[in-house]
């Protein structure tokens, strides 16, 4: 029995990921080793060692998740209660007791740890979105009964995150949750009932926010820059336009077959957060293009993956997680090179499985841990329908 689970196991996706994950262990190196002496006064390998922490703690959460725990475990009512309240009070302490960094109190620091809310809540949405719309199939178009109650939920958390303010958050929060409503089985009727709402919505929140003066509060001059220098970098190239203009120096100076490993110059001061935002700038200077093409590769293996595992799942709440999950990588991934790249504003979005950052890695790897469950259950209780007639425990997973 335990072989016949092993080997329904999505060992593709796993390969894609340990590959994808060494690859941004070696750039986290790389591009940190002259801010860790520099900026942070620490030795080279300080983020380095972290980060690998980092990992060890995510893939054995990943284990974890991938082969010990049910994915329907987190279809329960009583896990579901515990992982939001357990957001909402991360996400309370952290407006409170919260680091500052990046013009964002998004953090909290117990000893060396460092804690960021915004990453369980992710993933606590997308589990309470996938139960919440596949409990509600049989009125999932009664916009009242279907959708309100959840989408208070999400708007009270996205409240949270933009009084912190992290609006690169918000925008993760919503594009993933996007994506659960229009694949919720709605009509197109609905969905277009919901878009509209939302416009309405939206045109009326930012009227109010104008008419208060509230604006300038929450859009100061140096986050308003973030936003404003992606469209003209090179008119304030020291100013609004730094980060991207010394991004665009990195990517053009790779160019097809890059500098050589370890032998960047933008890490050397000119580009900040080189190990975190802007890695990708690094691995196309350092690596060239066909490092950008690997990486770019592997994450779109496993975004597709993912869907491919949701379009394949028989279970309509196991469809639904795949999909939460696989679009919340998406959307992370299309934002962080939309900064980098210059097509978007620039919003402190890290590049999934790449770039520095303890809590990303960890509940990415976790939440990916639980798009392999799902793949192995499914595969496993199709394998078993054809081939078995004796029940097992996993008839009740």
């Amino acid at each position: 029995m335990f072989k016949k689970i092993i080997k329904s196991q999505d060992y593709k996706l796993i390969i894609a990921l340990v590959v994808l994950c060494l690859i941004g262990l070696v750039m986290v190196y790389s591009s940190s080793m002259i801010t860790s002496l520099t900026r942070y006064h620490v030795p080279s390998d300080y983020f380095y060692k972290k980060q690998m922490g980092a990992l060890l703690v995510g893939f054995f959460l990943f284990f974890i998740a991938a082969f010990l725990i049910p994915y329907k475990v987190f279809k329960e009512k009583k896990i579901i209660i515990l992982i939001l309240v357990i957001s909402f009070l991360l996400l309370g302490v952290v407006l409170v007791l919260g680091h500052t960094a990046g013009g964002a109190k998004s953090w909290i620091k117990i000893g060396p740890l460092r804690i960021q809310p915004l990453e369980i809540a992710k993933l606590a949405v997308i589990v309470y979105l996938a139960s919440a719309f596949t409990k509600k199939q049989e009125y999932i178009n009664e916009l009242t009964r279907a959708f309100i109650p959840p989408i208070s939920i999400v708007v009270l958390i996205c409240f949270l995150l933009a009084a912190q303010p992290d609006y690169g958050g918000v925008l993760l929060m919503l594009g993933t949750v996007a994506a659960l409503v229009f694949c919720s089985g709605i009509s197109v009727k609905t969905g277009f009932k919901i878009f509209f709402i939302t416009l309405v919505g939206t045109g009326l929140m930012i009227f109010v926010l104008w008419i208060t003066g509230s604006v300038d509060k929450i859009l100061s001059p140096t986050r308003l820059g973030r936003f404003t220098g992606f469209i003209d970098p090179f008119a304030d190239p020291d100013g609004k336009g730094y980060q991207l203009v010394n991004s665009y120096l990195a990517i053009g100076t790779g160019g097809l077959g890059g500098e050589g490993l370890g032998k960047g110059v933008q890490k050397f001061g000119y580009l900040p957060e080189s190990h975190t935002d802007f890695i990708m700038a690094v691995i196309a200077e350092e690596l060239g293009y066909g490092g950008v093409i690997v990486v770019l590769g592997l994450l779109f293996f496993i975004i597709l993956q993912g869907l491919l595992i949701a379009k394949r799942c028989s279970d309509p709440f196991g469809s639904l997680l795949a999909i939460g999950i696989s679009t919340m990588i998406g959307i992370q991934t299309f934002v962080n090179l939309g900064a980098v790249s210059g097509i978007l504003p620039i919003t402190g979005v890290t590049l999934p499985f790449v770039s520095y950052g303890g809590s990303s890695i960890t509940l990415l790897l976790f939440s990916t841990g639980v798009l392999a469950n799902i793949s192995m259950v499914d595969k496993f209780k199709k394998k078993y329908k054809q081939n078995a007639t004796k029940p097992t425990h996993l008839e009740s997973v």
